[in-house]
């Protein structure tokens, strides 16, 4: 589990320090204010520490970062990174046993990552990034073209995704996952499978099977969660970054939505969330109190900075919830 993280003079995130990150945790703000970045940091870093002496990876970890990096963020070069005005960015994260890894790069830079620390243990785990845009569809386009042309359009989360999106294979399925799976069919009133003579994935309802294309986009975005915990791509120790869940999803699915990242929790996996829902952000102040759970926040503002805060202690001072009560004001005066 990532337990902190420190950031400087990466992209719009001047100087950030975020400790104590707990098993769910969200991040708020306004457009280009950082949400995406962090989560895409966080993402690269632990990814690099997933591949790094795995299999018959023989590079260094510097290397790793570079491509990781390159891929997830597509900068004509590695130093427009840095935040203009800033001479180098610096990343540093913790993980469970006081593990770091720390690297860092300057405005100028091309390829070169300096690795300053790496006390990581090698992960077994899979993380994975779930973008706003369901991806599903695309799987196919998205391997080609990174594949074959080593082009730039779709990054690394994207990438990954599609490339995790795998059938899932013969035999039992985790049984801790059995009540996330279960609740996740519910709330789509189905799940995808993959046919082989169809070559293509379908959605199922009951014994009627249909083209992925024709699902809805909220479907397809659930769905994608499922077949990962039934691939057995995801597992205990987990990280899954859920940039702006809500998209595509009826109120009502993203408050069943955030049900089953909580069961999820229970079982050991970890979720940093960026969202511009107010309907996430209440059922997770609901869950927090609920369940007795903390639930970190970030709230990133373009001229202030940031503040940090629990759901179960508060809810946020931001720019969603003023939103809100601006709307239900302005509904009085009428």
């Amino acid at each position: 589990m990532i337990t902190s993280v420190k950031l400087k003079g990466f992209g719009p995130i001047k100087d950030f320090e975020w400790n104590e990150t707990g098993k769910v945790n969200l991040v708020i703000g306004p457009n280009k204010s950082g949400k995406t970045y962090l989560l895409k940091s966080l993402y690269s870093a632990i990814k690099s520490i997933e591949s790094y002496k795995r299999g018959k990876d023989v590079r260094r970890d510097a290397e790793i970062l570079f491509d990781k990096l390159y891929w997830t963020y597509q900068p004509d070069q590695l130093g427009n990174l840095v935040s203009f005005g800033s001479k180098s960015l610096e990343f540093a994260m913790t993980l469970d046993g006081n593990q770091r890894l720390a690297y860092t790069f300057g405005s100028s830079a091309n390829k070169q990552v300096t690795v300053t620390e790496n006390t990581c243990q090698p992960r077994t785990e899979n993380s994975i990034f779930l973008p706003a845009k369901e991806i599903i569809s695309l799987q196919q386009i998205i391997i080609r073209v990174r594949d074959e042309y080593q082009e730039f359009g779709f990054d690394d989360t994207y990438y990954d995704l599609a490339k995790a999106l795998t059938p899932a294979t013969k035999g039992k399925n985790y049984k801790k996952f059995s009540v996330s799976r279960t609740k996740l069919d519910n709330a789509i009133g189905g799940h995808i499978e993959y046919d082989s003579q169809r070559n293509e994935w379908v959605f199922k309802e009951g014994k009627r099977a249909i083209s992925i294309s024709m699902a809805s986009e909220g479907v397809k975005k659930l769905s994608i969660l499922d077949a990962l915990l039934g691939n057995h791509y995801l597992s205990k120790g987990s990280i899954i970054f859920i940039d702006e869940p809500e998209c595509a999803l009826h109120p009502s699915l993203v408050s069943q939505l955030m049900d089953i990242i909580y069961e999820l929790t229970k079982v050991g996996l970890q979720f940093f969330i960026a969202s511009h829902s107010y309907f996430v952000i209440k059922k997770l102040y609901l869950l927090a109190h609920q369940k007795d759970m903390r639930i970190p926040v970030v709230s990133f503002d373009r001229e202030e900075g940031y503040f940090c805060c629990d759901l179960r202690d508060e809810m946020p001072a931001n720019p969603i919830i003023d939103e809100s009560i601006q709307l239900y004001n302005e509904e009085l005066d009428l």
